[in-house]
């Protein structure tokens, strides 16, 4: 669980995803269209990769755990989470408070 929590502290956006995962390509596509670049840990692809997943389901509760995200060294959680984040206009703000962007990608939205 270190090693994850370490890597959450190192950027302003980190994801948890799985290479072959469709919810994990839709949140890590959702980032970049907002103009954030995250960084990605491709738990089927990382050293230790197994180890990550687990903590991760630990901290999640359950289990597949990807995607999971974090803004600003805060657990965000999954796919759910963070389109609700979206929805309701919160994503952007936590993106432009973490300094993962400089402007809102959306007109009238700060």
């Amino acid at each position: 669980m270190d090693r994850v929590l370490k890597l959450a502290e190192q950027n302003s956006v980190v994801i948890f995803s799985m290479s072959s995962c469709c919810m994990c390509h839709t949140i890590k596509r959702l980032f970049y269209e907002m103009g954030a670049n995250p960084a990605i840990y491709e738990l089927d692809k990382v050293t230790r990769g197994n180890e990550m997943a687990g903590a991760l389901t630990n901290l999640m509760g359950r289990s597949p755990p990807v995607p999971v995200v974090y803004i600003g060294n805060q657990l965000i959680g999954s796919n759910k989470e963070v389109f609700s984040r979206q929805m309701d206009g919160t994503l952007i703000k936590l993106l432009l408070d973490a300094g993962a962007i400089a402007v809102s990608p959306y007109p009238g939205v700060k």
